[in-house]
Order: C-alpha cells, then sequence, then structure tokens
C-alpha cells in the first residue's frame, strides 16, 4: 500500500499526494490571532559605518556597529574594531613599558 504512494526514480524514492505529513491546509487556515508579533516589511538596520540595509524583520529598526560592507571579511581590508578604547589603553601601556626600559 505505502509503495503506491512513492515513485521511484534511480535510487530516490519521491513522495506522491497524499503526503503522510499530519498537517493539513485547513489547520494552517485556523491560525490562533494574536499571538505573533507585528512583521514590518521595510524594517532598517543602521551600521556604525552609515550604511543602511531595508530587510523584514519583527523589530522596526536596529543599530549595529558592524556590517557587511564594513567587515574585514567581506571588504578584505584588515582594521581594527574598537568600541571600547581598548586599543588605545593596550597602546598606551605598551608605551609607558617600552619608556621605563
Amino acid at each position: 500500500m505505502l509503495k503506491d504512494r512513492h515513485l521511484d526514480v534511480g535510487r530516490l524514492s519521491v513522495l506522491t499526494p497524499p503526503f503522510t505529513n499530519p498537517l493539513n491546509l485547513a489547520s494552517i487556515a485556523n491560525m490562533k490571532k494574536d499571538i505573533h508579533p507585528k512583521y514590518y516589511p521595510s524594517a532598517i538596520i543602521k551600521c556604525a559605518c552609515g550604511n543602511e540595509l531595508k530587510i523584514g524583520s519583527t523589530v522596526e529598526s536596529t543599530d549595529v556597529e558592524i556590517c557587511s560592507a564594513c567587515h574585514p571579511f567581506y571588504t578584505g581590508k584588515k582594521k581594527l574594531i574598537d568600541t571600547a578604547g581598548r586599543v588605545e589603553k593596550f597602546q598606551a601601556k605598551m608605551k609607558k613599558a617600552q619608556t621605563k626600559a
């Protein structure tokens, strides 16, 4: 009985209707109302570099520190990404250590 629902295509077995999935279209039409977050089809992502991307999201706008336009992996340029001044602190500490020696 199960054999007649499958099409044998070489080593592949393709399932033909009726599908064995317990969900059907009637259950999809009866989804609960007001439980899903609001969807913004043109939400904006703003990067620190000034780049703006429009995507679909459940959040209206998002601010990010780095994006594909400025990330070193995608641009091929090496640059230090420092948000808390750690690099300057380290360089100052190294300069101070060199002057003592």
